[in-house]
């Protein structure tokens, strides 16, 4: 259970509640840019303002620097102590973080916890380049987008808009996964569009790709291959994304159309785009389902699908991106039957369709954690679910960095979780394992993309990556910024953007 830690706020209304110094943990309201960014609750406010007040104290107790002391274990170990302490005051006791109080002041008691060396394999980042289409193309009614300058994100200057947009690119990129987190491998991914404006092209992409590649991190970067089979050309373009591009995975958006219609899988523009990937031999499809774009064809973001194409091709391998979550439904215990839309549509169509755990369809957690982080009763039912009906080892690792910074945050607060014992035997939820972590942060992934672990691991500890960021430590600069809308004004710029 939680540790009690008492946390008084230095003001008295807690609705106004806001920090202007950054935390090692964002419990913020960046979204991804697919939904609207949340207000935070007073709870969740009070969180922010509270930790920061506790992060001064002890920095000047130990007699640090605040930016010294955030730049440590102790310093996250204390950001989530104090979520711990608001979160059971506001009866929030099914997830919490296995946090101590040791563990904010000693480096040791708080690297054992919220630091590990495990094999972190994200299979869902993005990026933007700063000199492409994105950044060039943004309307003027959209300038400037967050107002981060580009000194926030720790880039020299940039020519043009000094809008958040410059922070996206492939250098910031590589900073932020491969340096200042503790992932090992990724996969770039792509978000809908009609196919003359694409915010993010499969050459742009491959780009960055090749800058890892230069620094020998061959292995470190795969490519997805964005595919929406209700638009003429892309199921004919999926040739040359195989052979040209040599990519891992396809990606495609269910609810998304040209003229605002979705499709299913099962029906006969989904069979068509899964016949084509069969027959050029890359079988992992990567489908969005949850985070809705609105209620216009809300029905094709449901999971109602994924169970019968599941079932009718078993040698392909189904990964849900999201794993079906809409931040608009609390995530609750599973109700038999539910397909209304959250967790609870994935598991039920896998139940219909006899989809046993562990079988070929995957669940991702790209938005997901980094929602429910902040509400941890939901995060324990929604880790609860999946791990029980989709299976401990189809669980899989992903972020949707670099909308929300640097993935370490994410990462870190992972380590921590918990779901308490009281829900593991009311629910028969799992016990959150290292064993159980160190598998969702990327061993489950090893089997669909196929990957030798022993040539990655012996790659990893050699290339140029592993030295940069070996030297990098020695003088970090993570910044603690967020890329993504934070507010529904923002939110909208973007959404104007993407439809001029």
């Amino acid at each position: 259970m939680p540790v009690t830690l008492r946390i008084t706020p230095t003001i008295k209304s807690v609705a106004s509640m806001t920090t202007k110094h950054p935390l090692p943990i964002k419990f913020d309201s960046t979204s991804n840019g697919e939904f609207v960014p949340p207000t935070l609750s007073q709870r969740e406010c009070h969180i922010n303002q509270s930790a920061s007040d506790f992060i001064e104290k002890q920095s000047r107790h130990l007699g640090m620097k605040r930016r010294d002391f955030l730049l440590s274990s102790c310093a996250v170990a204390s950001t989530l102590l104090v979520a711990n302490q608001v979160n059971a005051e506001a009866g929030q006791t099914g997830g919490y973080y296995a946090v101590n109080k040791e563990s904010a002041s000693e480096k040791e008691v708080a690297d054992s916890i919220v630091g590990g060396n495990e094999f972190i394999f994200d299979i869902q980042g993005h990026f933007v380049d700063p000199n492409g289409r994105w950044l060039n193309q943004v309307p003027d009614s959209a300038r400037p987008f967050a107002g981060l300058p580009n000194a926030s994100c720790g880039l020299s200057e940039l020519p043009g808009d000094r809008s958040y947009l410059q922070c996206l690119g492939p250098e910031q990129f590589i900073k932020d996964v491969f340096m200042d987190s503790d992932t090992n491998m990724m996969v770039l991914s792509f978000v809908p569009s009609r196919r003359e404006a694409e915010p993010l092209t499969i050459d742009e992409a491959d780009a960055t790709r090749r800058i890892v590649d230069e620094l020998e991190g061959n292995h470190r970067l795969l490519l997805h291959g964005r595919v929406n089979p209700n638009q003429d050309g892309d199921l004919q373009g999926m040739d040359e994304l195989a052979e040209k591009w040599k990519i891992s995975a396809w990606k495609t958006y269910t609810q998304w159309g040209p003229d605002g219609k979705g499709f299913f899988l099962h029906d006969d523009i989904g069979t068509a785009f899964i016949e084509k990937a069969r027959k050029l031999g890359i079988k992992n499809i990567c489908i969005h389902k949850g985070i809705p774009f609105g209620p216009r064809s809300y029905e094709h973001s449901t999971c109602a699908d994924i169970g019968i194409v599941a079932k009718r091709y078993p040698d392909v391998n189904f990964i849900i991106y999201h794993s079906g979550f809409d931040p608009a439904i609390t995530e609750t215990a599973y109700r038999p039957g539910n397909k209304s839309g959250g967790i609870d549509s994935l598991v039920t169509s896998l139940i219909e369709n006899d989809i046993k755990p562990n079988s070929n369809v995957y669940a991702e957690l790209g938005s997901t954690w980094r929602f429910v982080m902040r509400h941890p009763e939901q995060a324990a039912h929604l880790m609860g679910k999946l791990i029980k009906y989709v299976g401990a080892n189809n669980v899989l690792w992903g972020t949707d960095s670099i909308w929300y910074g640097s993935p370490q945050d994410q990462i870190q607060a992972f380590r921590a979780f918990q779901i308490s014992e009281e829900w593991r035997d009311k629910f028969g939820y799992a016990d959150m394992t290292p064993e159980l972590k160190s598998k969702i942060f990327g061993l489950n992934a090893v089997k669909p993309y196929k990957i030798a672990m022993s040539e990655v691991r012996a790659m990893m500890a050699t290339d140029k990556v592993a030295l940069a960021k070996e030297n990098y430590q020695n003088n970090p600069s993570p910044h603690f910024q967020t890329y993504g809308p934070k507010t529904r004004r923002e939110f909208l710029n973007l959404k104007k953007w993407e439809a001029e």
